[in-house]
């Protein structure tokens, strides 16, 4: 993501108010533009279909598919994204750019495989609980269309080209709004019909797009597709990380619609729409973190890890203790000021949401839930940041844990939170994130204080391989016996120890 840092510098370096507003707002557009557009135009086309004038039952259903693509999009596409993203990066630093389009198909087919398993008992049961089959049909083609997005913007984002992810996003957010009000005023389609159909289309539309951006690229085929697949048994620990901590992030909500508490709608839907909306704005009141994360990382730790990389493959011994030192250092400040400026946006967001969101009908028990959530998310994007930097220094292990750690204390804590009262709900959230960062930190801490170990003694003289293992005599008296000489005196050796005890 070198790409970014570049911009960055180049738009703060002048260091005016116009020039912190202008790096602010680009920030914006490359990590969370995408999100606000999908959420404007489906507000949009509520206000323009008179979404409100639906009957409850209805409205519920429109939104409860709307959430469950969302969720098991972003689900299903965890496993592959990091194990993807590494391949990726090392195509790109040994340049063999044909092998891309291989890594493209066999991500694509292996996502879509795995989408499918899992979406289509869902739709038959859905079908049978008496959902009608053109819906649950224009439900799951929405579902396959944002898989293919999001799988998708992977490859773009490895490309540094956020701006056209934006651009093609806007594109197809305003496809679905004309097609929306084409649907329900000319052909007077139901409306919850119209939505969704729509949702699909602008779906589709982004995913062709990015498809196309792709194979424009990359026009050249190396066929290498059994690479790919090995990358996945190499780096399991990735696969591991990435999809527990994408479920880690809405265990706590399914904890929730198992309880007395959840509300079921027509199809097998099942949410608990009060936690739900409180969690919705738990995340966006701390959705900046990435945002400042991306910016600080690219601005200022990216040229510290590059220059330890340097003194490494060319430097004296004081030089790559300097610059090792200057590295953490930086990581430090960088962690240090993530939490500081996202205390002070979370703050700011907070009092504005308490303020104001009762006086629009977002009260009683969801502003209840919100406080205990927003702190706990908080802390989950700043752990977050620190499994970034277990990636920079290979820590897989440390990362795995740290993931694991966090889903597992999240899951525990939101059964014991959900018996309490609503102002505690988030509780398992809080403790999660906490236990997370805390078993990253210590990582993190032990990699600075083993870093010289783990970069120059991780490689093997040997080269390894199965099969028996070799006598450990390699001399005897008068000279150094070959394997299978060193054997046979072993043994004949252990013979005679025998008979003279005997």
């Amino acid at each position: 993501m070198a790409g970014i840092g570049v911009r960055l510098n180049r738009i703060f370096s002048k260091n005016t108010i116009t020039t912190n507003l202008i790096g602010f707002g680009y920030s914006m557009v490359i990590t969370i533009a995408p999100m606000f557009l999908v959420i404007g135009a489906v507000i949009v086309m509520q206000k323009l279909l008179g979404y409100s004038k639906l009957d409850y039952a209805s409205r519920e259903l429109c939104s409860c598919t709307v959430l469950y693509i969302f969720i098991f999009a972003l689900t299903t596409a965890a496993p592959f994204n990091a194990v993807l993203s590494r391949y990726l990066s090392d195509v790109i630093y040994n340049e063999t750019y044909d092998d891309i389009l291989p890594c493209y198909f066999v991500g694509l087919m292996l996502n879509i495989l795995l989408s499918s398993l899992i979406g289509i008992p869902f739709c038959i049961r859905e079908y049978l609980l008496g959902v009608e089959l053109f819906f649950v049909f224009i439900s799951y083609c929405g579902y396959v269309s944002l898989v293919l997005v999001f799988y998708s913007m992977l490859y773009l984002s490895i490309c540094k080209d956020y701006k056209k992810i934006s651009t093609f996003f806007l594109i197809g957010m305003v496809v679905a709004i004309l097609f929306s009000l084409v649907l329900v005023k000319l052909f007077r389609v139901d409306v919850i019909y119209s939505m969704v159909v729509s949702l699909a289309v602008g779906f589709m539309v982004i995913g062709c797009l990015e498809l196309a951006l792709v194979k424009s690229y990359f026009r050249h085929n190396s066929g290498k597709y059994r690479d790919v697949l090995e990358y996945f048994k190499r780096h399991w620990q990735l696969t591991i990380t990435n999809t527990l901590y994408t479920v880690g992030m809405y265990v706590h909500n399914f904890v929730f619609w198992s309880t007395d508490m959840r509300m079921e709608v027509k199809g097998g839907f099942i949410c608990m729409p009060t936690y739900d909306m409180a969690t919705c704005l738990a995340m966006f009141t701390n959705i900046t973190a990435s945002m400042i994360f991306i910016s600080r990382v690219e601005m200022h730790f990216h040229e510290r890890y590059k220059a330890y990389s340097e003194a490494v493959i060319g430097g004296r011994g004081s030089d790559i203790e300097d610059a090792k030192k200057m590295m953490f250092g930086q990581l430090s400040e960088e962690l240090m000021n993530l939490a500081r400026l996202q205390f002070i946006v979370s703050v700011v967001i907070f009092f504005i949401c308490i303020i104001l969101l009762p006086k629009i009908g977002f009260g009683g028990q969801i502003m209840r839930i919100y406080p205990c959530l927003a702190a706990g998310y908080f802390i989950l994007f700043i752990m977050y940041a620190a499994i970034i930097f277990q990636y920079y220094f290979n820590d897989m292990t440390g990362a795995m844990m740290t993931s694991l750690t966090f889903f597992g204390v999240t899951f525990v804590g939101s059964i014991y939170a959900s018996r309490l009262s609503p102002l505690w709900f988030g509780l398992g959230v809080v403790a999660g994130s906490f236990a997370g960062w805390t078993v990253a930190y210590h990582r993190l801490r032990k990699m600075e204080k083993t870093l010289d170990v783990h970069i120059f003694c991780n490689g093997s003289i040997l080269k390894r391989g199965k099969g028996k293992k070799p006598s450990n005599l390699v001399y005897v008296k008068g000279g150094i016996s070959s394997g299978h000489e060193a054997g046979s005196l072993q043994k004949s050796r252990k013979k005679r120890q025998q008979q003279a005890a005997k």
